[in-house]
């Protein structure tokens, strides 16, 4: 039976919203925001808001044995240091990214460009002298020093003298800073992963700790004493490098039914390291237990997102260290600062993904993530309720970014 709007004003206004509401519901664009919207939403095992009084995880169950569900949210607040008058240049954090030559050149710039973004301080990029002035190009913001050297430009009687000359460079530098990445856009040019490899023994000597991303996994994965037994060391592979991990470390291949116990046994024959599984979810272990963050991102997959994780992972891993080497509360002691690191870092780039793609679709590239790293974002969840048979419109709204989870203001 239709309704005039005359018959009855408010019959027909209850019939027009009720059978817009039944069309925007079905619709497939509603469907997949509020999709994202969910999945998005920071919520406890128990349903409601994640607290942020704990940096313990909820345990979830897996097929091969337990796996923690990270409460990110919670982990992020407790280790961002607050911004505060009295503090001077430096002491967010000052990060150093090992790579960059010919061929890749956007790859350290993400990473360095998202560790500013996340909030730490100085930025400083270590490349090849062909990449130095590329890399400049695309941000003031960083600081690049052109001091590696590849193959082609070494001649073989110089080899030595050349090495020891970009080591004592590094050197130079290396106290200075809170965590270094090694790897994006490094390559596999082997005089140049000799000399990498010199700067991460110098740094585990140093007790700075280590994120070793891209290339630099190529360069571990044949040499694994570079991080064996460093409890600082972090790797993030994805499914190839951790493939060849796998095959190279357990002579295995890799093993999705039991995942966890796998990762577990990777991290433990490695020595002390923490790894960062990259996927679906991302798997974090340190060898004691396995870390689950399972935020919905994105669905869209450009190159790029592992060197703003590596770089995000690197300022929060800082933060996470210094946090702890100050609380004074020991049962938090026993918590690893790396494990810390790789949560935040994996949720806010996550966070920020989805938010990319909220915007930007498929058309959505790396510069475009890196963009809602730390800024705030507002969008609308539009849900439908059932009441007394009719439905009503309800408007809540979602803030998801670095700010949003820990005001720089607090």
């Amino acid at each position: 039976m239709s309704l005039s709007m005359g018959a009855c004003p408010h019959a027909w206004q209850q019939h027009h919203l009720h059978h817009r509401g039944r069309m925007w519901a079905a619709s497939p664009a509603f469907r997949r925001q509020l999709f994202l919207l969910r999945s998005l939403a920071p919520t406890c095992a128990d349903g409601g808001r994640a607290s942020s009084s704990s940096l313990r995880p909820h345990l979830m169950y897996a097929a091969a044995g337990p796996v923690y569900e990270a409460d990110a949210e919670a982990v992020v607040r407790r280790i961002t240091p607050p911004l505060d008058r009295a503090r001077h240049k430096g002491q967010a954090g000052k990060i150093a990214i090992i790579g960059g030559c010919r061929e890749y050149t956007g790859a350290p710039y993400f990473a360095a460009i998202s560790a500013l973004r996340v909030g730490a301080d100085l930025s400083h990029v270590f490349c090849t002298k062909d990449a130095a002035t590329v890399i400049k190009s695309y941000s003031p913001e960083l600081i690049v020093h052109p001091i590696l050297e590849e193959s082609y430009s070494v001649r073989d009687d110089e080899r030595e003298s050349v090495s020891s000359s970009i080591l004592a460079e590094v050197i130079k530098w290396m106290e200075r800073f809170d965590c270094i990445v090694v790897g994006p856009g490094l390559g596999r040019d082997s005089f140049l992963m000799d000399c990498v490899g010199n700067i991460m023994r110098h740094a585990r000597q140093a007790n700075i700790p280590t994120v070793v991303d891209g290339d630099g996994l190529f360069l571990i994965t044949n040499n694994i004493g570079l991080v064996e037994d460093n409890s600082l060391a972090i790797l993030t592979p994805n499914v190839y490098e951790y493939k060849r991990l796998v095959q190279k470390v357990l002579n295995c291949e890799v093993n999705e039914e039991n995942a966890s116990e796998q990762l577990t046994a990777l991290c433990q024959k490695i020595g002390g390291v923490t790894i960062m599984r990259k996927g679906k979810a991302d798997l974090i272990s340190d060898g004691k237990k396995v870390t689950q963050v399972s935020t919905f991102g994105s669905p869209r997959r450009c190159g790029g997102q592992g060197d703003i994780l590596s770089g995000s992972v690197a300022v929060f891993s800082s933060w996470a260290r210094h946090f702890l080497l100050s609380n004074e509360q020991p049962k938090e002691t026993s918590v690893n600062p790396m494990v810390l690191g790789c949560i935040a870092g994996s949720l806010l780039l996550r966070k920020a993904a989805a938010l990319a793609f909220e915007k930007n679709k498929r058309s959505t590239v790396t510069t475009d993530i890196i963009e809602f790293l730390g800024q705030r974002f507002v969008v609308s969840a539009l849900d439908f309720h059932l009441v007394w048979q009719s439905f009503y419109l309800k408007i809540s709204f979602l803030c998801c970014s670095l700010e949003d989870i820990c005001p720089a203001g607090r």
